[in-house]
């Protein structure tokens, strides 16, 4: 063995697209579960360092698009090696690698003395590459649904919007664990692996790594021999056909950020929209009392339904997030009693008595409002303003 022989792993652009993909991963993995889990509380300071929810999505869309560059790119580059170079395909997952998975396992509880013999790239390399490809394409199909969401819709059912975004959180999640848990080990803990920043390993390491493949390179036979005359031939061949091709992918990735602007983008300026609220829980209307006279429950419970302790919660949840204090989309504002009986430019939000008339009852009985309440809600909703409609 050769202490001082060192051999060559990764080529100087290989090792800058695992430097951008760090970097673009580690950025998409804070912004993307900051976003995620917000009421956490290192979440709120993620935020705040990043200068609010607005700022960490504009760098996670940025992140994105450089992640979806380099992957054209990588595709490019793969290309090359096989169509014009003639390069083995090593990270195609074999036979082989089963075997040494199995023979992994039994290394690992004691039931074989030797390690599987690892080529150019061993069975854990090859699962973590095509998880990493995996990963990518689920996160820019879903990326690509909650970035716009409209054009999404017009071809598919409304349902994929909130699956799409639990798909994508649940692999960002799974993602994140596989390179703190697998990746980490392998490449940083179990045998420290500088081969990606270096370029190259020595003789030991590749001993111990990837011994077929140092067999393989001290035999000649690691690389095909190549023909200039093919070579040039080739390229000419290839090169504008993958051009053509990665200009065409480029122009859907500017079509992918820049199609379709979000719903909060297109709000009118004179309407303000809290950028990030909470889930919280509807409303439950109050219990009808039974009537001691007889088993049949009453219409409703008056006296039981007020503004301040039923009707004004009820609302803030539903409804105040568009007919707020401030602005309201309509000129009605449902964030105070007395808001609620001046109502807007359609008339009275609440008469008194009078539910026929009044306006919000008009609007949720024809169904279909963004904030719709639930039948009950409604029932309950238009018994108080029968009733007299009390503020407490």
């Amino acid at each position: 063995m050769n202490p001082r022989a060192r051999y060559l792993r990764f080529h100087w652009t290989q090792r800058v697209e695992h430097v951008l993909l760090i970097l673009s991963f580690s950025t998409l993995a804070v912004t993307g579960l900051a976003q995620k889990y917000a009421l956490a509380g290192v979440s709120q300071a993620i935020l705040r360092g990043l200068g609010g929810i607005e700022n960490a999505r504009t760098i996670h869309h940025v992140a994105a698009a450089l992640m979806m560059f380099e992957a054209i790119y990588h595709l490019a580059v793969m290309g090359y090696k096989v169509i014009v170079r003639r390069s083995r395909m090593t990270m195609l997952p074999t036979l082989k690698d089963m075997g040494d998975a199995l023979q992994s396992l039994l290394y690992n509880v004691g039931l074989r003395k030797q390690r599987p013999q690892g080529d150019r790239y061993t069975f854990e390399e090859k699962a973590e590459y095509w998880a990493l490809i995996w990963g990518t394409a689920i996160m820019a199909l879903t990326g690509f649904m909650m970035w716009n969401p409209i054009a999404t819709t017009n071809l598919l059912p409304g349902q994929v919007i909130p699956a799409a975004k639990a798909a994508h959180g649940a692999e960002a999640v799974l993602a994140v664990l596989a390179i703190i848990l697998w990746h980490m080990y392998g490449v940083h803990l179990r045998r420290f692996n500088k081969s990606m920043w270096t370029g190259t390993m020595t003789e030991e390491e590749m001993i111990h790594e990837h011994p077929l493949e140092l067999a393989d390179l001290k035999a000649g036979t690691a690389q095909v021999a190549h023909d200039l005359k093919t070579l040039r031939r080739r390229r000419l061949v290839y090169f504008p056909s993958a051009g053509i091709l990665a200009a065409g992918m480029l122009v859907g990735l500017v079509y992918f950020v820049s199609y379709e602007k979000t719903a909060i983008e297109t709000v009118p300026p004179a309407v303000e929209v809290p950028i990030y609220a909470p889930q919280t829980p509807t409303a439950v209307p109050t219990a009808v009392p039974h009537s001691a006279a007889t088993s049949e429950p009453t219409a409703a419970a008056p006296a039981a339904v007020s503004w301040h302790d039923t009707i004004g919660p009820l609302l803030a949840t539903q409804c105040v997030m568009c007919h707020g204090p401030v602005n309201p989309a309509s000129g009605l504002s449902l964030a105070s009693f007395q808001s609620a009986l001046a109502g807007g430019a359609g008339g009275p939000g609440v008469v008194p008595g009078d539910p026929a008339t009044s306006r919000l009852v008009i609007v949720q009985s024809a169904g279909g409002h963004p904030g719709q309440l639930t039948p009950d809600a409604l029932t309950m909703l238009k018994a108080w303003i029968e009733a007299g409609a009390s503020e407490k």
